[in-house]
């Protein structure tokens, strides 16, 4: 499964709202919402714990993302880890992951 659809089934891919000459804003929606909701919680943890994720969360606030849009941009970053991990059959290394 390739990042963008596993991102998407977990439903924290950026969907466009446009049309013809209206620009919207990128919202997330769709997918799975219990297992959104259990990672946005664990999110919420890996914030505190994680070195890579409290430094990602934390970049993005200071360039003056709200709170809420930096969690679910850790969080589609960590979908993207674990989809790459189960790919390639290798166990978490934080080195890596920077």
């Amino acid at each position: 499964m390739a990042n963008k659809e596993a991102a998407a089934l977990v439903g924290v891919a950026p969907i466009n709202r446009e049309s013809g000459s209206h620009i919207g804003h990128r919202k997330v929606r769709g997918g799975r919402h219990r297992v959104r909701t259990v990672m946005y919680m664990a999110m919420l943890s890996a914030i505190q714990c994680n070195p890579v994720f409290k430094a990602t969360y934390n970049r993005l606030v200071a360039a003056g993302k709200p709170k809420k849009i930096a969690i679910v941009a850790c969080i589609r970053k960590m979908i993207v880890i674990l989809n790459s991990m189960l790919r390639d059959g290798v166990h978490w290394n934080s080195e890596i992951t920077q």
